[in-house]
């Protein structure tokens, strides 16, 4: 593959091999099952910075100037004979003038081995191993002519990466049927053991030359690794093809919590009543399949927590934060800060719903009820000064529900001998609320998240009690009598004669309330097209590139003797200042996007007398998308938007060919 990205200079080269091999043995009792898939990439990244340069770069301004020895020919803006530290730099300008190669081999296997043992056919033993390794290797240069680093005289790094993941799974299955019981009885017994470590090299940051060390690192490599080690048992039980009772208990211990609170457990029970096996439907012809489902299941969870949060620990400043005793100069050891009683974050779902099909299953589809109590969310919060290492600490904190309806439905509104016909639909609602956030009950404690760009330690989303997670912290905009947002005007909502802090209200998520999904399938003989469709309704972003340089002191900012670009929005508002924290910049983000269409066809056995066959294909992704959003994407999963890589639209013609 050479596919190049969004930006210019933007690449991937990506060469891919596999290896399947499924041999068996000793009269198809022993199975061997392995896989082997190779990737070795070559790619040049360009720098994601002219993202933002490019909207906020002045568009009168020239690309590029005669004197090719003036900032490698690109102008920039200047103050007192060097580029403005102030002022974006020239958007082409760092595309073109700073190298970022990089290298990767990366190989996914496992080797799975099944025994039914001879004297036991229904008890069945399985191993599997598995690892992902990964090297990733890469340096960056920006020249010493270049804007970017210029009062450093340009800039060279290097980067390395070596990933090391291993998974062992074993598990013992016995399955059964009694027939004179009308019983059937599938058990299983299983371990699973999954390491996942890494080692970070550190290197000098140098300028351009290689004669200047700009930052040393204070260790040559970080060795961070993390241990997950499972435990599971489970059993279902159905009886005479109708009623069906299983029931699983996991015990998860992590690395990543203290002996104390190392192990999580969580069970699960269901019921399934096959309702179509029933006397009574039997015979129906018309109901293909009823089917009713209840469930209640505890699951744990610890991603995206730092591996050693549980253990007080220390970084050691940089060569430029040494500390001077006498002649001498002094490394120093910032304590970090932990939480020793970290623990697993835990949900509780129950599930009911219903499968259902009719006409032989010419319409077919399911609807299910969930309710999710989330316990001990870990996140990261303020802490009073003096109670720890930072101000800031990740820790166990609230609780969380959430509960929906999911609806799923196909049609075959068509199907003959040479045409098939298949659409299919579906609805999620959801509704989220916060319902704890301290040990003690205080409904109006917060937890700010969402940082954004053009203020100091700004934040632009918040969890409280009764409120969706992440839910927009904003003053309420007043507008004048032609609709227009009054700068600096806003509701006092508090009623106190003060616009303060205490006046901000939670507003709109990003989360959208309704998820909606529509798919087709088409089929004429050789010839098959699909398409995919979905939309998000009531989701809100933040749209804090208009927020931020959406001013007219932004545009003109006659502190450091620039001028600059704007979004369009700001035709709308004509803020002096800027205006971070008005509901104005709340917007609708609700939209409907083709996430895909491919159109194949099946050319059949190409040669003769052989089992070869070919297909030819055409996809493109990401087609369209129908949104009232200004902004770039309404897709944003934190619900703020601010100079992200776009989503590119990509075309796909392929050949499959199998022997």
């Amino acid at each position: 593959m050479n596919q190049d990205g969004v930006l210019k200079n933007d690449n991937l080269k990506r060469t891919t091999a596999a290896l399947a091999l499924t041999p068996k043995f000793l009269d198809n009792h022993l199975s061997l099952d392995v896989n082997v898939r190779g990737t070795w990439s070559k790619s040049k990244f360009a720098t994601q910075d002219a993202i933002g340069a490019a909207i906020q770069f002045d568009p009168t301004q020239p690309v590029y100037v005669d004197d090719k020895n003036s900032f490698g020919g690109y102008y920039e803006w200047i103050q007192g004979g060097k580029p403005n530290p102030n002022a974006p730099r020239n958007p082409l300008a760092l595309l073109d003038l700073r190298k970022d190669n990089g290298d990767v081999f990366r190989s996914i296997g496992n080797a799975k081995v099944d025994y039914s043992f001879h004297f036991l056919p229904e008890l069945h033993a399985n191993l599997n191993v598995g690892y992902d390794l990964a090297r990733s290797k890469g340096n960056t240069f920006t020249p010493a002519i270049a804007a970017r680093n210029f009062n450093e005289g340009g800039e060279r790094t290097q980067y390395k990466t070596d990933i090391n993941n291993k998974t062992l799974e074993f598990y013992l299955k016995y399955d059964k049927e009694l027939p004179t019981i009308k019983s059937t009885i599938d058990a299983a017994l299983g371990y699973g053991y999954y390491k996942n470590s890494s080692k970070v090299y550190n290197f000098n940051r140098t300028n351009a030359e290689g004669d200047k060390i700009l930052n040393e690192p204070t260790r040559p490599f970080d060795k961070p690794e993390n241990l997950l080690i499972s435990y599971y048992g489970r059993l279902i039980y159905t009886y005479d093809n109708r009623y069906v009772l299983s029931g699983t208990l996991r015990s998860d211990g992590s690395s990543r919590f203290s002996p104390d609170n190392r192990w999580g457990y969580f069970p699960s029970v269901g019921f399934t009543w096959r309702a179509k096996n029933e006397g009574f439907l039997k015979d129906i012809a018309a109901v293909s399949e009823l089917k009713l489902r209840l469930s209640y299941g505890k699951t744990g969870q610890q991603d995206g927590i730092a591996n050693y949060s549980y253990l007080p620990n220390y970084t050691i400043s940089g060569n430029e934060s040494m500390y001077r005793f006498g002649d001498e100069y002094y490394y120093l050891s910032s304590p970090v800060a932990y939480d020793k009683d970290i623990r697993w974050e835990n949900t509780t779902t129950y599930n009911a719903g219903v499968d259902f099909g009719f006409s032989n299953n010419r319409v077919y589809g399911s609807v299910d009820y969930y309710s999710k109590k989330t316990k001990d969310l870990l996140s990261t919060i303020p802490v009073p000064v003096g109670s720890n290492f930072s101000n800031f600490l990740l820790t166990n904190v609230g609780n969380m529900e959430n509960q929906g309806l999911e609806f799923n439905v196909h049609f075959v509104p068509l199907k003959t001998d040479n045409s098939t016909l298949d659409i299919g639909f579906n609805l999620t609602y959801n509704k989220s609320k916060v319902t704890n956030l301290t040990q003690s009950d205080d409904p109006n404690f917060i937890v700010e998240t969402g940082g954004i760009r053009g203020g100091t330690g700004g934040n632009i989303q918040a969890h409280k009690v009764n409120f969706m997670p992440n839910s927009f912290n904003v003053f309420q905009q007043v507008y004048d009598e032609q609709g227009h947002p009054v700068e600096g005007v806003y509701v006092d909502r508090n009623g106190d004669g003060v616009i303060s802090d205490n006046d901000r209200y939670l507003y709109k998520s990003p989360l959208p309330k309704y998820l909606l999904g529509f798919t087709a399938a088409y089929s004429y003989k050789k010839w098959s097209a699909t398409t995919v469709l979905r939309a998000n309704l009531d989701n809100y972003v933040y749209d804090n590139v208009s927020s931020n340089l959406g001013s007219g002191a932004n545009i003109n900012d006659q502190a450091v003797l620039v001028i600059n670009n704007a979004p369009v929005d700001f035709l709308n508002t004509n803020f002096l200042l800027k205006q971070l924290r008005s509901d104005y910049y709340i917007k609708n983000a609700s939209f409907l996007k083709m996430d895909n269409v491919n159109l194949s066809y099946n050319l059949g056995k190409f040669i003769r007398n052989s089992n070869a066959s070919m297909s030819i294909s055409a996809t493109v992704q990401n087609v369209f998308t129908i949104t009232n959003y200004k902004g770039v994407d309404p897709e944003i999963s934190n619900g703020i938007d601010d100079r992200f890589y776009p989503r590119p639209r990509t075309y796909v013609l392929g050949v499959n060919v199998s022997f």
